[in-house]
């Protein structure tokens, strides 16, 4: 699987994550911009799991929404978030792994997503305006404007380290390495 490096990187367990068993499955969130795509990929390819891009999921208006610079609502987001959540069950009930990009921005579904399952583990990309705003502006061939950057953070409730399932990442590290290191401490945990 995946050996801890020695290097320091900026990688916290929460108390749910370290008192519990392997998660089975993985959605990486994370305002847009933070690498979610990048990092899930590299995660899929050391763990052989499979990867779901969340953004594949968004129905037609919501794309064109987003497109147009205007945020989504939380009733914009219902079937959105409905289908990743589906996916997860389909998982579970069939014992296999998987991981899902999803901005999860706001706890209430992150828990309709994980249906508060210690399965399923939050693998948060944290980083701050400045240190995301370089990375949006340089993205091509994407859907979300960078101008929408603000409204994420707006909307962003950020997971609770105590209550919820979920291991930050720090979005300044190179993105090999923080795949590494989050491969490193899942293994870390007992399955």
């Amino acid at each position: 699987m995946c050996n801890i490096d020695q290097q320091t990187v900026s990688v916290s367990l929460s108390r749910r994550l370290r008192q519990g068993k392997r998660p089975r499955v993985l959605i990486v969130m994370g305002v847009s911009g933070c690498g979610k795509s990048t990092v899930a990929h590299l995660m899929a390819e050391r763990l052989g799991w499979p990867v779901i891009e969340g953004d594949d999921l968004h129905t037609a208006h919501n794309i064109a929404k987003m497109s147009s610079g205007i945020p989504l609502t939380d009733e914009d987001r219902a079937p959105w978030l409905e289908r990743i959540a589906q996916q997860v069950r389909e998982w579970g009930a069939a014992g296999q792994c998987g991981i899902v990009t999803c901005s999860s921005l706001k706890r209430k579904y992150r828990e309709h997503i994980g249906g508060g399952s210690q399965d399923v583990c939050f693998v948060y990309l944290k980083g701050s305006r400045d240190d995301i705003a370089p990375r949006l502006g340089q993205r091509m061939g994407h859907f979300m404007p960078a101008a929408m950057l603000d409204s994420q953070f707006a909307t962003l409730e950020e997971p609770d380290m105590d209550d919820e399932v979920v291991m930050a990442l720090d979005v300044n590290a190179p993105q090999d390495h923080l795949a590494e290191q989050a491969c490193a401490h899942l293994s870390g945990l007992p399955a």
